[in-house]
């Protein structure tokens, strides 16, 4: 028998044993303890910098132009107009014939940078080149130039190659872009012409080519004449444009150039757009639509009728040119013709007007 004492002890044993035991890891815990991996480290916040995209690589770069030039058009230059007070030519907003290197409502300030006094194609089996010559390339910072293809010959160009003015007698693809018009509705119902109704069109809408992006890195470039200041030089790559045998071609010139906003003459009207010519007193001056010049489209590849939407007027021998005071450059031309003259303004022939 244990006494009441030693009884109380063995109770205090038990009760610490007991105690100790429940505070022990069993053998499962234990082993989990000691294959428990170390505690990752917290992600981090910073993140990673952006890959850098990887240049662009050219394998078809233009040279040299051909020596032979596919066409020629000659546009009217406006530079003496504020000096000399003489009449505009070749502003015709019904025909989509623009002269308007002038500034709205006043026509107080003339922009040499943006008057087209000549232009010229060349094409060899690879490259469409074309030149634009300006009256001062070197004044302006902000404008933009343009080629305009039809290759179906029916009026709705499909392509629209703008460029930003460029910097470098490079070529460079920097600033340039290429427009589709996928949907075929530039132009209306009465292409190159001013539709009756207005024409539902949404321009050229489709981004082909940005700068060196897109289906072909080398669709089209644009440099500064290495052999003129105040020339535009273009080259268009044949095969990303597809189908190139035989085309109509025009050139453009503007402090902006919206594509989504071709034909102008179906997305503005008249009264809108106003006229450069004073002896439309209707719609003189210009006004939505101003500080831009065009050229007539030339044709290349095949004999033109006269008749192909916007075709540079075919000249005629049958017309007699009467001098008389007051006239554009000195002259008149009878009913149904448009005068055109030389960029000194003197030497003028009168064209039948395409029907």
């Amino acid at each position: 028998m244990y006494t009441p004492r030693v009884r109380n002890l063995l109770a205090m044993f038990l009760m610490v044993f007991v105690l100790m035991a429940c505070g022990l890891p069993t053998a499962e815990e234990s082993s989990a303890t000691e294959a428990a991996p170390a505690t990752e480290a917290a992600p981090s916040t910073e993140s990673a910098p952006p890959a850098e995209a990887p240049p662009i690589q050219h394998t078809d770069i233009p040279v040299n132009f051909p020596e032979d030039q596919s066409g020629e058009a000659s546009d009217f230059n406006s530079s003496k107009i504020l000096e000399n007070k003489t009449p505009i030519g070749g502003d015709r907003f019904t025909f989509g014939r623009f002269e308007r290197p002038f500034n709205a409502n006043t026509m107080d300030t003339y922009f040499p940078e943006l008057d087209i006094i000549d232009s010229w194609v060349f094409q060899d089996d690879m490259w469409i080149y074309g030149r634009i010559l300006l009256i001062d390339l070197s004044s302006g910072s902000n404008a933009q130039y343009a080629v305009e293809i039809d290759t179906n010959l029916n009026g709705k160009a499909e392509w629209l190659i703008v460029a930003d003015k460029p910097t470098t007698t490079d070529w460079t693809v920097s600033g340039v872009r290429v427009y589709q018009d996928a949907n075929q509705n530039v132009g209306g119902e009465s292409p190159a012409l001013t539709d009756e109704k207005p024409a539902d069109s949404d321009g050229f809408e489709t981004l082909f080519f940005d700068q060196g992006t897109g289906e072909n890195p080398d669709t089209a470039w644009v440099r500064i004449s290495p052999n003129d200041p105040n020339m535009i030089e273009f080259a268009i790559n044949r095969a990303a444009l597809k189908e190139t045998s035989k085309y109509l071609i025009n050139f453009w010139a503007a402090h902006n150039i919206d594509p989504t906003t071709f034909d102008l003459n179906d997305a503005y009207s008249h009264e809108q757009a106003g006229a450069a010519d004073i002896g439309l007193p209707n719609f003189y001056p210009i006004k939505d639509v101003a500080e831009i010049d065009n050229t007539c489209r030339m044709a290349v590849g095949f004999q033109p009728t006269g008749k192909e939407p916007g075709i540079c007027l075919l000249p005629t021998r049958d017309v007699q040119v009467d001098p008389v005071p007051g006239g554009g450059g000195g002259f008149t031309c009878p009913i149904d013709t448009i005068l055109l003259c030389d960029n000194n303004g003197q030497n003028c022939v009168c064209f039948i007007v395409p029907k």
